[in-house]
């Protein structure tokens, strides 16, 4: 459906044939307005005509993601179809001995998920597969769930987690050998050459569809009960304020706490119900600034001891502790110490699991630009650790793995459930070691400081540079990679590993890795979704008291920031 630098004719050529096999009135009117703009000369429509027509949205580890409107480089019922059937021709190619494949398909409250959910089952029914719909809108956690426990080939969420409100997506999941994980490499680009196979031979009506199936409740009820076992019986009840976002995780999180034994949390009433026009954040993800506020303003009137945020889809988790030293009263909790506080609740459970056995039996997994300090916990319990490439989709394909997560708020604490980042479960068992310390007449900041003085500080920030011109990301690693820097902020390289072939068990990735003199570490690679470079720094310290490792590891963080703004400038 596309072609590599056409002239402008043949784009309104393109366009025409796109809004001939368009079912969707909405995208067909408005790409119709922007041909005719073109036509009569119209520079900027001419130039959003190339930016939607020249390339494709690319399907990755990632599946699909993109603003809402006509054109093979965006979001419509057009890209979703395609998808549907490029993924239909996977599942039955590799499917053996005649069997039909199956998939289970879920979607979240945003614009046109539902309908791409629908358009998604039709398509593949009727490509011979059996299609199953989930029941209703319901959070990512559930659709990976539902993977695993109906026991089927494929899976697919309609949804684009925290995106900007017009952005939507296109989630998959494989089963059988790969356990409900999302996709990687090499299926993504093998579903791909089969989505732009059916983009250039059939046009959308031409595709048959087919009646589907819908599950019932039980696929729900049956995460619920395994979700709430990730809690012990509380002993206490911490005062607790949640907010959905304007997602769908209000419902189904509800019932989890009900059924782990927790009084229902003071709610964010604005932000409770699914909303795809997001109305009271800018941006509906929970570490962009502002998108807390009016959750910070619940807790002071409640006086809560604990807030917890789903994202849109709920599939990540933000958690903010009192903090009277802030102007808000709260202070959001990084996704480095949320997720490390989850690994040791993990390693204690698996250590008490083993019954006084020589060490407890697991791994605990992080990406590679998330804090080291998870490898500390696993050492320090006797545990294994691994360190992926970032995304969940690596992560939970950790052999025998306990517990793991990424800075970006996704964490995943029951895998023998699901294979997938969960803000629900996550936010479970938050909750649960909240209770377990207010019984013991503690609170999370001793929690953190016991944490330090255990295994030592480990702060960290990142860098995002934004770009212009992708090009500049390139330059930039590039200049890195020929002229490697002796010394970061003041403290010495002692070895910089470009990953660029591979590293270890680690598969090639564009990220160069420094570590530095006192355990220090900085990583920078390009983003994988938007065009910025990022740098993520870690430093240590284990020396002095709580007070002093948190001193020195700030300011060696804040030297070794100051140091790559240079670098990279």
């Amino acid at each position: 459906m596309s072609q590599t630098n056409p002239s402008d004719a043949e784009r309104v050529a393109l366009a025409e044939a796109w809004i001939a096999q368009d079912p969707d009135p909405e995208t067909r009117a408005e790409l119709a307005a922007l041909v005719e703009a073109a036509r009569g000369g119209d520079g900027a429509a001419t130039a959003e005509l190339a930016d939607r027509f020249d390339t494709r949205l690319a399907f990755g580890t990632a599946g699909l993601r993109g603003a809402i409107a006509a054109g093979p480089n965006r979001m419509n019922r057009v890209l979703v179809a395609q998808a549907a059937a490029g993924l239909a021709a996977y599942l039955l190619e590799r499917a053996s001995g005649g069997a039909t494949p199956s998939v289970v398909i879920g979607c979240d409250g945003r614009k046109n998920s539902a309908v791409f959910a629908r358009d998604s089952a039709e398509v593949m029914a009727g490509a011979g597969v059996r299609a199953v719909l989930l029941p209703r809108l319901l959070p990512t956690p559930v659709l990976a769930f539902a993977v695993r426990h109906l026991d089927v080939s494929a899976g697919v969420m309609v949804t684009a987690s925290h995106n900007p409100p017009n952005d939507n997506g296109y989630k998959v999941y494989l089963g059988g050998d790969d356990h409900g994980s999302q996709i990687v490499a090499p299926a993504d680009a093998e579903i791909a050459a089969h989505i732009e196979r059916v983009a250039a031979t059939t046009a959308v009506p031409d595709l048959p569809r087919a009646e589907f199936e819908t599950a019932d409740e039980s696929v729900v009820d049956e995460y619920i009960r395994r979700t709430a076992l990730v809690a012990d019986r509380p002993a206490a009840q911490p005062r607790v304020v949640y907010t959905a976002m304007h997602g769908v995780g209000w419902e189904t999180a509800a019932r989890v706490l009900a059924a782990a034994g927790f009084d229902a949390p003071t709610l964010v009433e604005a932000q409770i119900s699914p909303d795809p026009t997001f109305p009271t954040v800018a941006f509906p993800n929970p570490e962009e600034p502002g998108a807390m506020d009016l959750a910070f303003q619940r807790a002071r009137e409640a006086g809560a001891e604990l807030i917890l945020a789903n994202d849109p889809d709920a599939d990540r988790l933000a958690v903010a502790v009192p903090d009277p030293a802030t102007p808000e009263g709260f202070r959001r909790l990084s996704g480095n110490e949320v997720g490390l506080l989850l690994g040791w609740r993990n390693a204690r459970r698996a250590q008490g699991a083993a019954r006084g056995e020589r060490g407890a039996d697991g791994t605990l997994a992080c990406s590679i630009v998330s804090s080291p300090g998870l490898e500390a916990v696993a050492r320090a319990y006797d545990l294994d650790f691994e360190a992926t490439l970032t995304g969940l989709q690596w992560i939970s394909r950790a052999p025998n793995l306990i517990f793991g997560y990424e800075a970006a708020l996704g964490y995943l604490v029951n895998p023998e459930t699901l294979r997938d980042k969960d803000g629900i479960s996550a936010a479970v068992a938050f909750l649960s070691l909240a209770a377990e310390l207010k019984a013991q007449g503690r609170t999370l900041a001793d929690h953190l400081d016991e944490f330090v003085e255990r295994f030592g500080c480990f702060a960290s920030t990142q860098i995002s540079i934004r770009v212009t011109a992708l090009s500049r990301i390139g330059e930039v690693m590039a200049r890195l990679r020929a002229e490697p820097p002796a010394s970061v902020g003041g403290i010495r390289v002692e070895r910089i590993e470009d990953l660029a072939d591979g590293f270890g068990a680690l598969p090639p990735s564009d990220v160069l890795r420094i570590v530095l003199e006192g355990g220090g570490r900085v990583m920078v690679r390009p983003s994988g979704t938007e065009p910025k470079l990022k740098v993520y720094i870690d430093a240590v310290a284990d020396d002095g008291t709580v007070a002093e490792r948190r001193a020195a590891a700030s300011a060696a963080v804040a030297a070794l920031e100051a140091g790559m703004r240079e670098l990279t400038a």
